[in-house]
């Protein structure tokens, strides 16, 4: 059995891709292969000086010597990256590599070709970075509207396109979704080396009907990327639809003042599959370029259909008029003609949300995951061995 390596770099505030790598470990060992981990947190960031953080940002010593520590005597068949920013750094691969060992990277987010992550500038898609020295990131402050920060991230891609760390010490990364694959490969990732595999989600094994639904749901973080803004407009021109909203954030206060916003603070796992059971359609606004959406494949498991931009993963993952449908980024007019149609056509609704459990068997459940996933280990690991001969 291949014996994985796990290598992530956990974040202050847990989320979805921490979700994933949770998940991932634990179907690998349903499976039977014996798993490693090495773990790092942003939680000891407020203990490091700023020179030392800066340091592991661009090359993290202590990462590479801990994790060549491990190889040597675990003896993994392939590592597999997550998040290596910004205590484990892209540096890791050289550990794996001179060992002999494959290196798998899954690209969660744009951080390999943008410093600010989300393609995300005021509000608008920005790709000026996409492909090229991203000194305009730098400049702008795109991360956290910090030009000191940004300038390492920026200094962190330059250093590590230059050695070659991304083309040449990755063996197979893991894009998302197709359209995730094209933004990479125009950002410079080798078109080769890169496999299409989403995530996915544990679901019931099968769904009990229920009674006509009556409110529509929003699942997430309440962040401006995720189209609160829109989600606000979109209500207020729909008072007539109730909407459950599920999540905190730095946003939150853009719903204030909404009778038709029912707002629950953040849920656990259990009270949002309730949530998702109990609702018509999921609306999912994002103004960004998501690379995947987790929440999009809970509601498909759970039956539900799904409202979402016709951008990034949302148009990679719904057909429109059959598993949800699509609206035009940004546009309330838009979100709430579709949100209408949606409260107006029951029967049309509940036969997307068969559809959508029907796409989450044949595409997003464990078994089909690990299949995916076992091919593309196998492939690294092949690469690995030729590339040593």
């Amino acid at each position: 059995m291949t014996k994985v390596l796990i290598v992530h770099n956990h974040y202050q505030h847990a989320g979805g891709e921490d979700a994933v790598v949770e998940a991932e470990a634990s179907l690998l060992r349903q499976n039977g292969h014996t798993v490693i981990e090495y773990r790092r947190s942003n939680h000891e960031l407020p203990g490091m000086s700023r020179a030392a953080a800066v340091a592991d940002t661009l090359w993290a010593r202590r990462s590479v010597a801990e994790i060549g520590s491990l190889i040597s005597r675990e003896k993994p068949d392939v590592m597999h990256v997550h998040n290596t920013f910004p205590l484990i750094s892209p540096a890791v691969y050289w550990a794996a590599h001179r060992t002999g060992v494959a290196v798998v990277q899954t690209v969660h987010n744009y951080r390999l070709i943008c410093p600010q992550a989300m393609l995300l500038r005021d509000g608008q898609i920005c790709e000026d970075c996409v492909g090229k020295l991203p000194w305009r990131g730098a400049w702008r402050g795109c991360y956290r509207d910090s030009r000191p920060q940004s300038t390492v991230l920026a200094a962190m891609l330059t250093l590590h396109r230059g050695i070659g760390s991304f083309r040449r010490r990755v063996d197979r990364y893991i894009a998302l979704t197709a359209s995730g694959r094209d933004k990479l490969v125009a950002g410079g990732l080798p078109s080769e080396r890169i496999r299409i595999k989403p995530n996915f989600v544990n679901a019931p094994v099968a769904l009990m009907e229920q009674p006509r639904r009556q409110h529509a749901l929003f699942v997430g973080r309440l962040s401006p990327e995720k189209g609160l803004a829109t989600l606000r407009d979109t209500l207020i021109l729909c008072p007539e639809i109730d909407i459950h909203i599920a999540g905190e954030g730095p946003a939150a206060e853009t719903l204030l003042g909404l009778p038709n916003a029912v707002r629950l603070g953040w849920q656990d796992g259990e009270a949002v599959r309730k949530q998702m059971q109990e609702a018509f359609v999921l609306v999912l606004p994002s103004i960004c370029l998501e690379l995947f959406g987790l929440v999009m494949i809970e509601a498909f498991a759970n039956g539900l259909p799904v409202i979402a931009s016709r951008r990034g993963a949302p148009a990679d993952i719904i057909v429109d008029g059959q598993t949800g449908l699509l609206f035009d980024p940004g546009n309330a007019e838009d979100l709430a003609a579709k949100l209408r149609w949606a409260a107006s056509h029951p029967k049309a609704m509940a036969e997307m949300g068969r559809k959508a459990r029907a796409a989450y068997d044949a595409h997003y459940s464990p078994e089909t995951n690990y299949r995916m996933l076992m091919s593309i280990y196998d492939e690294a690991i092949s690469t690995r061995r030729e590339s040593m001969r």
